[in-house]
């Protein structure tokens, strides 16, 4: 049985007061869930109105897009990426968990960073059948079993590495202390070259970024929650050794300086 999620993280530039969209998460069934870390609905509704440009911090997952004459297999993305939304329209996403797609691709995830590959290509068959039955439904929740009756012909066996993936990143994620590589590689005793070898491999992207991308996501979350903080102090905490390395990382990936987006939310 699946539940609703609480909200997304890594968008950019959100107008609480005027929302231009709206996401929901939902959790996937037990026996997928070894694979899929949620699925995401995204719908907007702007007839009459101005397209709405949206920006977005990358994740290090997979994500399968499901989108009328345009469903695709989307990589993780390096750097902050923009999807323009018009008109009104539905999107049905599946979030893999990272590393969890490898076993479905059985290639180095790395060669799909930075790429979206053709639904056809990914899966060797048409979405047009399966995007017109998955639109064709009013609600999430029936949507999902959909979704999932496809996914089910495509499972592979459970791949242990994926469950060590989650391990590591979930402690990036609560553990600030842990700001370098190095720091990884003494907390799980793990060899450095064993270690990018395998997110290489699997997650097709570095631990190195992925330690980057979760601490500004905790900074720009901080801003859109309109808490504002001492930017040297949350250089610190989040493993910078001072604010100007911060900002340097912060602008090349959201675009602007902290000051700048901060004023931007305000606007």
């Amino acid at each position: 049985m699946q539940s609703k999620l609480g909200k997304p993280v890594g968008l950019l530039n959100v107008n609480k007061e005027n929302p231009k969209f709206s996401v929901s998460l939902h959790s996937p069934s037990a026996d997928v869930a070894h694979f899929i870390e949620h699925y995401w609905v995204v719908r907007w509704d702007l007839r009459g109105q101005e397209p709405h440009l949206q920006e977005n911090l990358p994740h290090p997952s997979v994500h399968l897009v499901f989108e009328k004459n345009n469903s695709r297999i989307v990589g993780v993305m390096k750097g902050r990426f923009s999807v323009l939304l018009r008109e009104q329209g539905t999107v049905f996403g599946v979030k893999f968990r990272p590393g969890a797609y490898y076993p479905f691709l059985k290639n180095p995830v790395s060669e799909i960073t930075n790429r979206m590959v053709p639904f056809r290509e990914a899966f060797g068959i048409s979405s047009q059948a399966l995007e017109q039955q998955l639109f064709a439904q009013e609600t999430v929740e029936q949507m999902i079993p959909l979704v999932e009756f496809f996914i089910r012909e495509w499972l592979p066996e459970p791949d242990i590495h994926v469950d060590y993936i989650h391990t590591i990143i979930q402690c990036v994620i609560s553990d600030r202390s842990i700001v370098k590589v190095d720091d990884i590689v003494n907390r799980f005793s793990i060899p450095m070259r064993q270690l990018q070898l395998l997110f290489r491999q699997y997650v097709g992207i570095s631990p190195k970024w992925i330690i980057q991308r979760y601490r500004l996501h905790e900074a720009v979350e901080k801003m859109t929650n309109r808490k504002i903080p001492n930017w040297s102090k949350l250089a610190l905490d989040l493993g910078y050794y001072d604010q100007a390395h911060f900002i340097k990382d912060f602008k090349s990936i959201v675009g602007k300086s902290p000051e700048e987006y901060t004023k931007l939310l305000g606007e």
